[in-house]
């Protein structure tokens, strides 16, 4: 049965109790309260679940609710909105079964690569484990699924060569600074000096730059949590071309604009096969060469040192110089 009672902030509880479950939710109008729960009794079924949704319901939902909490919740409420596009969507959940991934798996594979999918599963796999708390689904299905294999990791690398024609491109001199492509390309120097993301490079704040101590402080990481990164002399002198302040946006282009702004270089210096995040790479396999293992693994945020084999790639050549 339902209740709806008025609370001291004006608004409006409903409470539905049925099939030992029992669910609540606040309204601003008496109104809204008990459609909801006329709703919510009618689409209760004697195992609890609620009635009526679909997957399409799902993707709304977990991305006006949970993805507005996920650091990544820009470029997932994307890849949901993608998922609002596909026929799956239109799939009722009490009818969803492990075959339909499985289709969906083959189907994907001939637009995106394999790694792609498995991050599009991941949120799937997420998704159908905040719908069992919302006792709408009572199983996840993508729980024990195959998966496709993830290709091999990247293993590009950025030449000097490559470094020239870039910053030739963007117009830099390697000291004057006064347009965004100026910008852009301070940044992605710092990348291969300090091995930053590129997410964190642009978060930058002067607040947390101590360039007399030579490191920045980053609050916000991939893994959620914080550490400081010393910096070499050339990254100090980098950051000392964007005239310090007291606080501010270190690089102040937007980020997704000056990731247009990059293609558009590398399109221009004629550079095939590259990203910004092989900067990243890059940084890491020269850093490899002047800091012990452990040393760079904290510098860089891998909890685990073995997790850096991804990311560093010298050549054989480079190893070799090392020996002698």
């Amino acid at each position: 049965m339902a209740t709806i009672r008025k609370l001291p902030s004006k608004r409006w509880l409903a409470h539905v109790r049925k099939y030992g479950q029992n669910l609540s939710k606040t309204f601003d109008s008496k109104v809204q309260a008990q459609s909801w729960a006329l709703e919510t009794e009618a689409n209760l079924d004697p195992e609890g679940l609620v009635k009526g949704k679909t997957l399409g319901d799902a993707f709304t939902r977990y991305r006006d609710e949970i993805s507005p909490t996920k650091k990544s919740h820009r470029s997932e409420f994307n890849r949901l909105n993608k998922f609002l596009r596909d026929p799956i969507a239109q799939i009722p959940l009490i009818e969803i079964r492990q075959h339909h991934f499985d289709e969906w798996i083959k189907t994907s594979l001939t637009k995106i690569k394999s790694s792609s999918v498995n991050r599009d599963l991941n949120l799937l796999s997420a998704l159908f484990e905040q719908a069992i708390r919302w006792r709408w689904v009572k199983v996840n299905p993508i729980r024990g699924i195959r998966r496709p294999k993830n290709p091999q990791p990247r293993d590009r690398r950025i030449s000097d060569k490559e470094i020239e024609k870039i910053l030739d491109a963007l117009g830099f001199d390697g000291q004057t600074v006064t347009t965004t492509r100026h910008i852009i390309a301070v940044a992605f120097l710092f990348a291969l000096e300090s091995a930053m993301r590129q997410g964190e490079i642009w978060k930058l704040d002067w607040a947390d730059v101590y360039l007399t101590k030579k490191f920045v402080r980053l609050h916000e990481t991939k893994n959620g949590t914080k550490r400081d990164v010393p910096l070499s002399k050339e990254a100090v002198r980098l950051l000392t071309l964007l005239n310090p302040k007291e606080e501010g946006k270190v690089f102040k282009s937007n980020q997704e604009s000056s990731g247009v702004i990059f293609r558009r270089a590398l399109q221009l210096a004629n550079i095939s096969g590259m990203t910004f995040h092989d900067s990243r790479h890059e940084g890491l396999t020269r850093l490899a060469r002047k800091i012990p293992i452990l040393d760079l693994a904290r510098m860089v945020g891998h909890r685990d040192p073995r997790s850096l084999m991804i990311y560093y790639n010298p050549t054989a050549e480079e190893i070799a110089e090392q020996l002698d």
